[in-house]
């Protein structure tokens, strides 16, 4: 599928409103495959959005893919891809915003990002600490002070846009209270079988883009499960449309206004994962979609204290 059929989505209160294609690619930690073998792949597949952080080791691999893309004549400008990246927990310090994203385009070899998000609402001292973090590793979050510096970051144009990551309603009420410019996008876990209504329709209301991670339940991963996997509902819709549960899944986020980034390093897969705009849903499968069993994945997280998101208060 060629990269102009992805639709995007316009970003409210970024530099000069840019667009960010619905699907990206997901870089998180991978068992053995090449990373900078799979995002050239991915590159030359039709993926134009690509999503790391900090904390993945990825940004190294997706720089290296990028400029190998240029020098191959796969894409013209680094200008027709939209990065993302994430500042980590142990950097979430307003004196620390800056040289973190600094680092982090020094790892990808760029000149500036799309979007740079909050990777968490949590500070967590410096040091190796293993995940989920223990109380003693926690600190205080200074999100005004961390959101200032996120704001000069974007002044500078070393990212277009900024916004944040695993934020529920209320901590984003409180963002929205003083920020200057408000986050363009909140990344969170939403899939099948974690749809987080009230989240997507505050969200909504405030014009926020909501980007979905493990849009798939991330089966085989750490973190993941085969809830979505395995659900006879969606086996159901799938096999009615002649689709992959994937397919399905990722027409469903598309459908209710979800951007998504998806994580497969499998070539066939990666292009099915893009064959989702020249269909639709039926009432009927929105009636199955509606009976889905909702269970989060993601239950701690960095750290287990994580007030309001795993709460239940979405």
């Amino acid at each position: 599928m060629s990269s102009s059929k992805v639709p995007h989505v316009v970003l409210q209160s970024s530099s000069n409103n840019c667009n960010m294609p619905v699907i990206g690619l997901g870089t998180a930690p991978s068992s053995s495959t090449d990373t900078r073998e799979a995002i050239l792949e991915a590159i030359k597949t039709g993926y134009r959005h690509f999503d790391t952080a900090s904390m993945y080791g990825s940004e190294q691999p997706l720089g290296e893919a990028i400029a190998e893309a240029l020098q191959l004549g796969i894409i013209k400008s680094r200008d027709e891809l939209f990065i993302t990246s994430k500042l980590w927990c142990t950097e979430n310090f307003p004196h620390l915003v800056l040289p973190a994203l600094q680092k982090t385009l020094e790892s990808l070899k760029l000149e500036y990002l799309d979007l740079y998000l909050i990777h968490w609402p949590i500070s967590v001292k410096s040091g190796h600490w293993e995940m989920p973090f223990p109380e003693e590793a926690l600190t205080s979050f200074d999100l005004k002070g961390v959101w200032k510096a996120m704001e000069e970051c974007q002044k500078l144009g070393l990212t277009k846009s900024i916004g944040v990551s695993n934020f529920s309603c209320k901590k984003l009420e409180n963002l929205l209270s003083f920020a200057s410019i408000p986050p363009s996008v909140n990344q969170v876990e939403i899939n099948l079988t974690w749809q987080q209504k009230k989240l997507r329709a505050y969200c909504q209301e405030k014009g926020i883009i909501i980007t979905a991670y493990s849009p798939l339940g991330a089966p085989g991963s750490t973190w993941g499960s085969n809830n979505v996997v395995d659900n006879e509902l969606l086996k159901e819709i799938a096999e009615a449309h002649g689709k992959s549960f994937a397919q399905v899944s990722l027409r469903w986020l598309y459908e209710i206004g979800v951007t998504f980034a998806v994580k497969s390093y499998n070539k066939e897969r990666m292009k099915q994962n893009l064959e989702i705009f020249d269909w639709s849903l039926t009432k009927d499968d929105y009636e199955k979609i509606d009976q889905i069993k909702q269970q989060r994945m993601v239950k701690n997280g960095p750290a287990k204290f994580i007030d309001g998101i795993w709460d239940g208060e979405n």
